[in-house]
């Protein structure tokens, strides 16, 4: 066996100037700065690394330490702007967590044991159209529609047509979501792009939306809630060819066993989240449709659990970090691993909290139906009462029509109706006209 061959001289400038004064008397602690992550993990910009060393290291010289280390490990991952620039990324221990988790518990293998644990409740599917709607609300309040979870989920529970501009938001939210999923087998395209555009956003105030159409100047930039610039896009010259470009990339395989530039899919979909916000698009409706495509690519690789994984609603309630984790990777020679870090962290607790909404309704069927046996009740019911009766005593719907449990149960209007009546007829709901329908709810007094 042949020894390593021996290495002569250091051209390196970074170790040139460690082997200088005042440097070199603390190259110990100079060393152990070259590493991609802190020492508790975490992927730190500059700006928040700068206040970590120890007093008296030059912070220049720190930091490169820190660019050769990661440098060493970046991954070219896709190109982005014009003139071109390859983004890379470092696979974090935070990112391989969420794969992991994705991979154990938001496949539709995991979805389907999920239901076959839950059987035949029909309740399940109402618990999973609420989530469903969830991401659809939580992505339109991040945009800054001013409505409030309940308001729009009794929107979209009762199918009422929307009476302001923020409403509307919900609403096309919620049809881009279900647009997505119903055109996860298609290949990435400009079309697409634009096609999903259109759906989320026709209707709310069109003139300034645009809807499915593509900037034709350079007046669109990102701002902060003080108006400061953060970023401005790339030239609409070249957008469409730049997006055909994307969508190329998007269309490869990544993730075949042998392929040497393998990428998993969760690592791609937040690349092609990243390169929508960045390019920006369109004239308003750029983030909502970055986290639509987001969803669709998981959809298109066989990850189902996501129609029922919120991720907007972590994402709104830390709006400065999902800010500064794009600024963090624009500023650093668009290193994505600070964009791909903060959404792995949400993904993996979104991933995680989803998991245990099924954890908790499993153990709540089971403490139920034994519930309706001890009582005497449980023959009284059909299968679909007991499914209705569940929902309204744990709370996932306050509110009944024969149109919504139609939807959620997968029967005609006619045995919607007559289930709900049935549940009256038992004194076990109460009914009231509302405007033109019956609303049917649990009954709480004597």
């Amino acid at each position: 066996m042949k020894k390593p061959p021996a290495l002569k001289g250091r051209s390196d400038p970074v170790f040139d100037l460690l082997a200088q004064s005042p440097h070199k008397e603390r190259l110990s602690d100079y060393l152990a700065l070259l590493k991609p992550l802190d020492d508790q993990g975490r992927y730190l910009p500059f700006d928040d690394l700068r206040y970590r060393w120890a007093p008296g290291l030059d912070s220049h010289l720190c930091w490169a330490l820190v660019k050769k280390a990661r440098t060493a490990q970046y991954a070219s991952l896709l190109p982005l702007g014009e003139p071109i620039q390859w983004g890379s990324f470092v696979l974090t221990p935070v990112a391989q967590k969420a794969i992991s988790a994705v991979d154990r518990q938001a496949t539709t293998a995991a979805l389907a044991y999920m239901s076959s644990q839950i059987g035949e409740h029909a309740h399940f599917s109402y618990l999973l159209n609420d989530l469903i709607e969830d991401e659809a609300i939580s992505s339109s309040q991040l945009e800054g529609a001013a409505t409030t979870t309940r308001v729009a989920k009794d929107m979209l529970k009762r199918k009422r047509l929307p009476r302001t501009p923020d409403e509307r938001m919900v609403i096309g939210n919620y049809k881009m979501m279900n647009f997505a999923w119903d055109k996860r087998y298609e290949p990435l395209s400009v079309e697409l792009i634009a096609a999903i555009h259109r759906v989320g956003v026709e209707g709310i105030d069109d003139p300034q939306y645009a809807p499915g159409t593509f900037r034709l100047n350079d007046n669109v930039v990102v701002q902060d809630g003080e108006g400061n610039t953060v970023h401005t896009p790339p030239p609409a010259a070249g957008l469409e060819s730049r997006l055909q470009a994307l969508s190329t990339w998007i269309n490869q395989s990544h993730d075949a066993s042998d392929q040497v530039d393998y990428l998993h899919p969760l690592i791609k979909a937040i690349a092609l989240h990243f390169a929508l916000g960045y390019e920006h698009p369109f004239r308003d409706g750029n983030g909502r449709v970055a986290r639509a495509l987001f969803y669709w690519f998981m959809f298109k690789n066989d990850f189902s659990a996501f129609r029922y994984i919120a991720i907007s609603v972590l994402l709104r309630n830390a709006p400065v970090k999902y800010g500064h984790s794009y600024l963090h990777t624009e500023s650093d020679e668009l290193d994505l691993t600070y964009f791909i870090d903060f959404q792995c962290s949400v993904i993996l607790r979104a991933v995680t909290g989803f998991t245990e909404v099924y954890r908790k309704n499993l153990a709540y069927t089971e403490r139920f139906d034994r519930w309706l046996m001890a009582s005497g009740f449980f023959d009284q019911l059909t299968e679909k009462q007991r499914a209705i009766y569940q929902v309204a005593k744990s709370g996932v719907a306050k509110e009944f029509t024969a149109a919504n449990v139609m939807d959620n149960l997968n029967c005609s209007y006619k045995t919607a109706a007559a289930t709900l009546n049935g549940l009256v007829d038992l004194q076990v709901f109460e009914k009231r006209k509302m405007g033109q329908e019956w609303v049917f709810f649990l009954r709480t007094g004597p």
